[in-house]
């Protein structure tokens, strides 16, 4: 079963500064349909504007990756890291028993597009860690390549949760196929570009819930960047 999430649909915040796009509920935005999907809570489409961004502040026992589609961003955060995140590099931050960050538009005048995501782990309190990975153009054309998972491993972030998020960046007409293990459930999310998944078109800013299912067939209609989030089946 595939159930269109359309782009348009999404909640808005406008701040000058941050224009904000939410697939979930999130701030001032409230839908009782769209309250997090498995352990997906939040998936925020942030545009900010040169020299803008968040000051410091804190969170807890969240699983938070961010993936930047254009631009540059500085992440500062109180276990001493200090990083420029940039397209085709993974972010991810676990919170756990508790962590202050910042996090800005390194550019004076280029504005910064990003999705952030945050996950639900399966153990609270635990220690708070932080992972960045840059993957190369090869890794991520024409291609789903595992940028996430729940067992460690050089090449992608280790998170606390029984989820898995692939990312693929394809050129028009390219094909990719994508297998499930029964009784999973997953998200995709279209970061930019044009896709048809199963048949289904989708359009950038576009989410696709995707339930007992167990291969998607993705063809590119043009240049298009996906995010897929393999999950957990939680009765809703």
């Amino acid at each position: 079963m595939l159930t269109l999430r359309p782009a348009q649909e999404r909640g808005h915040a406008e701040f000058g500064w941050l224009s904000a796009r939410h697939s979930f509920s999130f701030g001032h935005y409230f839908d009782p349909r769209f309250t997090g999907f498995s352990d997906l809570l939040v998936i925020n489409d942030d545009r900010i504007a040169p020299g803008g961004g968040f000051p410091m502040h804190g969170h807890r026992d969240m699983e938070i990756i961010t993936w930047v589609l254009e631009g540059e961003l500085e992440h500062q955060d109180s276990m001493g890291h200090r990083a420029r995140i940039v397209p085709g590099e993974v972010q991810y931050m676990r919170a756990g028993s508790g962590v202050r960050h910042s996090e800005y538009n390194a550019s004076a005048q280029h504005s910064l597009r990003l999705l952030q995501i945050w996950i639900q782990p399966q153990t609270l309190g635990l220690s708070p860690t932080y992972q960045q990975i840059a993957f190369s153009a090869e890794e991520l054309h024409n291609r789903l390549h595992c940028i996430a998972a729940p067992h460690p491993a050089p090449r992608h972030v280790t998170l606390a949760q029984d989820a898995y998020l692939y990312a693929g960046r394809f050129e028009a007409g390219a094909a990719w196929q994508h297998t499930f293990v029964a009784g999973r459930c997953a998200y995709l999310q279209l970061a930019r570009g044009e896709l048809l998944v199963n048949g289904i078109a989708m359009q950038e800013g576009d989410g696709l819930f995707i339930e007992q299912e167990t291969r998607l067939d993705l063809l590119a209609e043009h240049t298009a960047e996906v995010l897929l989030f393999d999950l957990r089946h939680v009765p809703q």
